[in-house]
């Protein structure tokens, strides 16, 4: 990876230097993602039936249904090895511990004398959860999703995943719970959850990670007035960023950041390090590295739109990350939590030279659906609320209205919203009678 010495750049230079690939703009991606989309939500499952034998190479025309049977389901979890079970169990484990802990907490309280306000919270009722497939069908983000839907509570929960669907990802899904399976992906599988077809229910909020196209329908769904549909989160391409002083292991980090290059061509990886030595030593292992990957040629693509930057100390780096806001951040130094104290913007911090990135996307427990392009100095890691909607009640006794009445009228009056005071006004009015 190219080497860039932090403060000998411009501010043009900086901001240069931390830029998303090249791949992710594409001037023409909203126009071709806007006619799948209408497609779909014209002809439904003929639609889905054509995109599936043109994109996925995959005869739809020949089966039934695009929603896997019991038998199929049955079938595809019998095929799965007991090591890949055994593994697929123990990351369940940590993922619902862990988000179990996140159970909302109701608030209820009297703000003053009479007036009582309070915070609730209820499941989200009907989900739609995206899985990647493609040449890297993503079993772990299965567990991801659907397992803190089932924990939250939503009643229905909808699996799409290109076809043919991995039959892990439909073991996972079945262990987790998700009963309706259905064989489409690609930007085509957001509009069907979107608008829903003859086969396949529309929801109220759409999960998961996926390509660019994937990315792009999600956001103009999400702005579609012929449908009432959010989703979760930005999340596009994989991307980390590795902090490391010079007690770092090189061998560490090249393996850390050729797990997020192998994710695609236009996934990235940057290195911050106040060590030219280790910078190089990096560099060393990363050719050494990639020439044993299978995804090599995937890696290597990916590896031209990644940078390291060099840095005075620790402080500089922990800017330059929260300038970029990454997807992953591995800090990797003597002290990694005096170097945490300093984030502000990331979706997931990995701690230390023994937390690789791949723990948290599969078994630690924290979830791996986070925010990208920079979005996470505003946008959460997913988490058990974004399953549920918030929303507050508040009750008032007479006394209470006395009490706020006239704050509310006078707020009102210097509004010029009449009718707002009259609400209170007339009720005050009663209570002197």
């Amino acid at each position: 990876m190219d080497i860039l010495t932090w403060a000998a750049l411009s501010t043009d230079e900086q901001k240069a230097a931390l830029q998303r690939s090249p791949l992710i703009g594409d001037s023409g991606l909203e126009q071709r993602v806007r006619a799948i989309i209408d497609a779909v939500a014209s002809r439904g499952d003929a639609a889905l039936k054509e995109f599936n034998q043109k994109f996925d190479g995959f005869n739809s025309a020949n089966i039934d249904s695009l929603r896997l049977s019991e038998s199929e389901i049955s079938a595809a979890s019998a095929r799965v090895s007991p090591e890949l079970k055994a593994a697929i169990a123990q990351a369940m484990a940590n993922i619902d511990v862990f988000h179990s802990a996140q159970q909302f907490r109701p608030i209820d309280i009297e703000t003053q004398a009479g007036v009582r306000c309070e915070l609730r919270s209820e499941p989200i009722e009907k989900v739609g959860l995206y899985i990647p497939g493609g040449s890297a069908p993503l079993i772990s983000t299965v567990l991801m999703l659907a397992l803190p839907a089932k924990i939250a509570g939503c009643e229905k929960r909808v699996l799409v995943s290109p076809p043919p669907i991995n039959d892990a990802i439909v073991y996972a899904a079945n262990a987790c719970g998700i009963t309706e399976i259905y064989q489409v992906g690609g930007a085509q599988a957001i509009a069907a959850l979107a608008f829903g077809t003859e086969t396949i229910p529309s929801v109220d909020k759409i999960f998961g990670p996926g390509n660019r196209y994937v990315t792009e329908a999600k956001r103009l769904v999400s702005q579609d007035g012929r449908c009432t549909v959010s989703i979760d989160m930005p999340a596009g391409p994989s991307e980390v960023l590795v902090i490391a002083d010079s007690d770092a292991n090189a061998q560490f980090i090249a393996a850390d950041l050729l797990s997020q290059a192998e994710h695609g061509p236009d996934s990235q990886v940057i290195l911050v390090t106040d060590s030219e030595p280790l910078a190089q030593a990096v560099n060393q292992a990363l050719e050494s590295q990639l020439a044993a990957l299978p995804r090599q040629e995937i890696a290597a693509t990916a590896l031209n739109s990644s940078r390291t930057i060099l840095v005075k100390d620790m402080l500089e780096a922990a800017q330059v990350s929260n300038r970029y806001g990454p997807e992953h951040l591995i800090i990797q130094t003597r002290f990694p939590r005096d170097v945490l104290k300093h984030i502000r913007a990331a979706g997931s911090v990995f701690l230390g030279a023994y937390t690789p990135e791949s723990v948290g996307d599969y078994a630690s427990g924290t979830n791996h659906v986070l925010p990208t392009y920079g979005y996470s100095r505003a946008v959460s890691s997913l988490s058990l609320a974004d399953f549920s909607r918030r929303f507050t009640v508040q009750e008032l006794s007479a006394k209470g209205l006395l009490g706020l009445g006239q704050a509310v009228m006078t707020l009102a009056s210097n509004e010029l919203l009449d009718a707002h005071k009259n609400a209170v006004a007339i009720r005050l009015a009663s209570l002197k009678d």
